[in-house]
């Protein structure tokens, strides 16, 4: 039985698929996951290299991509199932080459990966990334999907993966959150706190919970009633949720660092509970009783939160990894 998985991401929907099944997979055999991001070497081209020498300000948002972010909200959906998880970040032209070193030196005994195929399995392999693991590897490499073979999502599987991404990015800030407030070295930047409780203001607390009781909650109640205290229960949590972060902004802004950090903590366990009660009661509920009609509802409404404007050019995708990219510096596991 494989003990120790490398799962290497490239930042797509085929990839969050692929991070689920791993994280099944290790819950069930106690098997524990290394993830991989193998970004592009943007230092290493003639354009990167004049980009850093005119704007290094510029060259160090575009070296850093989504990188963090990618692997954050991985590590989020292994935590959320109470795998270990560690994960890298290796800046690299040659993928294939850097999932098997990886593999190596973090001595892995399987690569859980998926492909972007074309043409089926045969056809997803030549001249892939995957082919080329497959070809140069020394030890077992499980090709988990290929994108060709898996049909258009449904609206149900649409809105269930948007619900659950929008908890992974949520979850991936909390804890960068938690590892700088609980930094031996002292508060640090204030100017990020404060960041990362503008983007968790702004979009859990203004867009996704109210959202959540106006759509999915309001659509299950009209389904059945076997739900109706949970929901009651969770709506109330919403509102207690604001409650508490406010009380929490207001602390930090008064200088009070012992409490502050306290009141990271309390907030953040209160909000891996509820995400917890969500997706193991709320959405298997929902799988039951929802129609094909609401689940479009549903579907449609939260796909306007994947790029919500907020009186600046920045999207919420966008703010969470750049916070992540901020508070990930220097940080390459956990």
């Amino acid at each position: 039985m494989y003990k120790h998985l490398l799962v290497p991401l490239d930042g797509t929907p085929l990839a969050s698929a692929t991070v689920e099944q791993a994280v099944a997979y290790a819950a069930s055999t106690g098997a524990r996951l290394t993830f991989l991001h193998a970004r592009p070497d943007v230092g290493a081209s003639g354009e990167g290299a004049l980009l850093h020498a005119m704007s290094p300000h510029d060259f160090s948002i575009a070296a850093a991509g989504n990188a963090q972010a990618i692997v954050r909200k991985a590590e989020a959906s292994a935590r959320a199932a109470g795998v270990p998880c560690a994960s890298q970040v290796i800046p690299s032209d040659h993928p294939h080459e850097a999932i098997i070193d990886a593999a190596r030196s973090n001595g892995c005994d399987l690569v859980f990966m998926a492909s972007h195929g074309r043409r089926g399995l045969q056809g997803a392999l030549l001249g892939s990334v995957t082919r080329k693991v497959l070809q140069h590897a020394t030890l077992p490499v499980l090709v988990a999907a290929v994108e060709s073979n898996h049909a258009a999502l449904t609206d149900e599987q649409r809105a269930i993966a948007t619900l659950r991404d929008e908890h992974r990015s949520l979850a991936a800030v909390l804890h960068a959150l938690l590892a700088r407030v609980d930094d031996t070295t002292g508060p640090g930047d204030p100017a990020l706190l404060r960041a990362m409780l503008f983007y968790i203001e702004q979009f859990p607390e203004r867009l996704h919970h109210p959202k959540e009781d106006a759509w999915l909650f309001r659509k299950l109640r009209e389904r059945t009633n076997e739900c109706n205290a949970l929901l009651s229960e969770l709506e109330q949590q919403h509102v207690a949720g604001a409650r508490h972060f406010a009380e929490l902004g207001r602390v930090l802004e008064s200088g009070d660092w012992v409490a502050f950090r306290q009141g990271v903590h309390d907030f953040a366990q209160m909000q891996w509970q509820h995400m917890r009660t969500e997706e193991g009661l709320v959405l298997p509920a929902a799988s039951r009783h929802l129609q094909p009609a609401d689940w479009k509802s549903i579907a449609e409404a939260f796909d306007t939160n994947a790029d919500p404007r907020f009186g600046t050019s920045e999207s919420f995708d966008n703010l969470a990894s750049r916070l992540l990219e901020l508070a990930g510096r220097g940080r390459t596991a956990v």
